[in-house]
């Protein structure tokens, strides 16, 4: 068994290398920020990451020596005088009632009546962890004794003025008994020597360094305050002095401290050695999170040059398309230039040939005489019969149909993928053309589908898409009866258009291109109801479908002598033609024309044949 104060733990040289990391900084800030700030200023609470950082033997808060210091439940040591400064806030929480205020009723219905009681609360400056003040306040918290000791110790080692004797108050300590654990003057120390029961204690002078390492003052009890706390009460798990157990503690089990002490501290050591490996844990936890933000920002660094090298050069690759394409564009526009000048100077000159011909041949017919007319006959005819065979276009030889589109792939640039490209060749609506069967027919709720098909101001077909495309669906009767359309740019210069009406009758179909109609549009298209199955059969006749059964009838209406009810060839009714047995169509992919609301007609009693 370990003696008396051989179970107390000391900091591991781990916790002091987490001490040192963690608190050092923050305590230099602090410093700084106390040297800087006003004076009166010394009680101002500091910010969180300057706590914690002062040693020992000084509050985090006021930054000086402790003063009748309390441990927080979070083991966060403070003054008393600084706890009382914090601003407590009020929670409110579940607590069992009273027995003695519990009605009979309540303990019928509920076992454990509880009720809702406001708690203060205060929020620890170092780790901001929420402390439940209990009912006596900050002053009913726990002395931290062992900072006491530290605090006497250092002031002792410092040989801080104002140590003084603790039997008469009044000088300063030269000496400490080791037994009583008091600090003496000279005058009480050969006091203490010269009294028969003290005489044997052991006196050590406070310049001898072994003394430093054994001060412990005498801990009194908080209600007896001239009684030494050296018993333990076990019901009430709390040291108590020898009044105490006299007193509230009377019928309690108590014992000496010296003899409890190895149970409780054994108990603290085993709790003590099941925590520390955690700390490794967190140690080996720490340098994995230190190693992957490590690791994080040099990835992050890579990234980045990655990027900004990529960005680079797409900024480079694209303003060297940009200016290519400023290049294509001022060529063309040189050469289009340059055609257009060169037409317009053929007009000119062809212009002017006729104006001289007609003008001399008006002059001529209408002031020469008949000889100067016969005479200049031949010339002029034949001018004017070069003149007028003479070739030329109408239009401009060059048209402004050149445009940018920002879709279209340019290939490659500086080893980059660029859009973007010049189109000299522009679509012209009126050349554009609709293609499809479902163009002006339908059926109700079937899909229709057409083609649009560009084309350029030459009537070329364009081999590109991209074109704006607008197409609009009307019910002609129904204004509010709009269909919803799909466009599908094929990229090829045609444009799959797609819709499904839901209604029959007439509908107006609008297909635009670039805003203007294209050839045909708008156009109306009617829309039939939906494509009625056939429930018969295609046959010649009903004598030939059934095998030659008298009862079997055809819609068509015909029959034949002997008592045959259905049709037969050259006979009576008879289409002349193959047609369904079920309603009379001779077309074999059509709708069928048998309608419900006719059975009370004749056709309604025929029955179709079914092979």
């Amino acid at each position: 068994m370990p003696g008396e104060g051989a179970w107390r733990c000391n900091e591991s040289p781990t916790a002091q290398l987490l001490s040192r990391h963690v608190l050092e900084k923050p305590r230099e800030m602090s410093e700084r920020e106390a040297e800087q700030a006003p004076q009166g200023a010394g009680m101002q609470i500091s910010s969180p990451p300057a706590l914690g950082g002062l040693g020992r033997t000084r509050c985090p808060m006021c930054m000086e020596l402790f003063k009748v210091p309390r441990i927080l439940p979070c083991l966060h040591t403070f003054c008393t005088t600084c706890l009382e400064q914090l601003e407590p806030f009020s929670v409110l929480v579940l607590r069992p009632l009273d027995p003695g205020k519990t009605s009979e009723g309540a303990r019928l219905w509920d076992k454990q009546p509880q009720q809702l009681e406001p708690q203060l609360s205060i929020l620890c400056p170092v780790c901001d962890t929420e402390v439940d003040l209990p009912p006596g306040g900050v002053k009913a918290l726990t002395m931290d004794h062992l900072a006491i000791d530290e605090v006497l110790l250092q002031n002792l080692q410092e040989d801080t003025p104002g140590v003084v004797c603790d039997l008469c108050s009044d000088r300063e300590v030269e000496s400490r008994c080791l037994t009583c654990k008091v600090n003496l003057c000279q005058f009480c120390s050969q006091a203490h020597r010269r009294q028969k029961k003290t005489t044997s204690h052991s006196v050590m002078p406070m310049k001898d360094p072994k003394g430093y390492s054994q001060i412990k003052r005498p801990i009194m009890c908080s209600i007896h305050r001239a009684k030494e706390l050296n018993l333990f009460c076990e019901q009430c798990d709390q040291p108590v002095c020898r009044d105490c157990v006299l007193g509230d503690h009377r019928e309690h089990t108590y014992d000496l401290i010296n003899n409890v002490i190895h149970k409780h501290g054994n108990s603290m050591w085993e709790l003590l050695h099941s925590t520390q490996p955690h700390m490794d844990t967190l140690e080996r936890a720490l340098a994995q999170i230190e190693g992957m933000g490590s690791a994080l920002r040099s990835r992050m660094d890579a990234l980045s040059a990655d990027v900004q090298e990529f960005c680079d050069g797409y900024i480079t690759a694209i303003r060297e398309h940009r200016d290519q394409l400023l290049k294509q564009l001022e060529d063309l526009r040189i050469q289009k230039e340059n055609s257009l000048h060169l037409q317009k100077l053929q007009v000119e000159q062809l212009l002017a040939d006729l104006r001289t011909g007609v003008e001399f041949t008006e002059r001529l017919l209408s002031n020469g005489s008949d000889l100067e007319i016969l005479i200049t006959k031949g010339v002029v005819a034949s001018r004017l019969k070069k003149l007028k065979k003479a070739d030329y276009n109408v239009g401009p030889g060059e048209d402004d149909g050149i445009c940018f589109s920002p879709q279209e792939k340019a290939g490659q640039c500086g080893g980059y993928e660029v859009f973007g490209a010049i189109l000299t060749k522009g679509v012209d609506p009126a050349k554009c053309l609709l293609q499809g069967e479902d163009i002006h027919k339908a059926w109700e709720k079937q899909q229709v589908t057409f083609t649009l098909l560009c084309r350029d101001i030459l009537g070329e077909h364009m081999d590109r898409g991209g074109e704006h495309i607008r197409v609009s669906v009307s019910h002609k009767n129904k204004k509010d009866c709009v269909l919803k359309t799909m466009v599908q740019d094929n990229n090829n210069g045609t444009y799959t258009i797609s819709f499904v009406p839901e209604e029959p009758g007439p509908y107006t179909v609008c297909v635009c291109v670039r805003g203007q109609h294209v050839q045909g549009s708008p156009y109306k298209m009617m829309v039939k109801r939906k494509f009625r199955q056939h429930q018969g059969v295609f046959h010649c006749c009903s004598f030939c479908s059934s095998g030659g059964q008298k009862s079997a009838r055809c819609a068509c209406g015909g029959t034949m002598a002997g008592g045959y009810q259905g049709c037969g060839h050259g006979h009576k009714g008879h289409p002349g033609r193959r047609h369904w047995s079920c309603c009379g169509a001779t077309e074999e992919k059509s709708a069928c024309l048998w309608k419900v609301e006719a059975e009370s007609s004749q056709r309604s009693l025929v029955r179709t044949v079914a092979l």
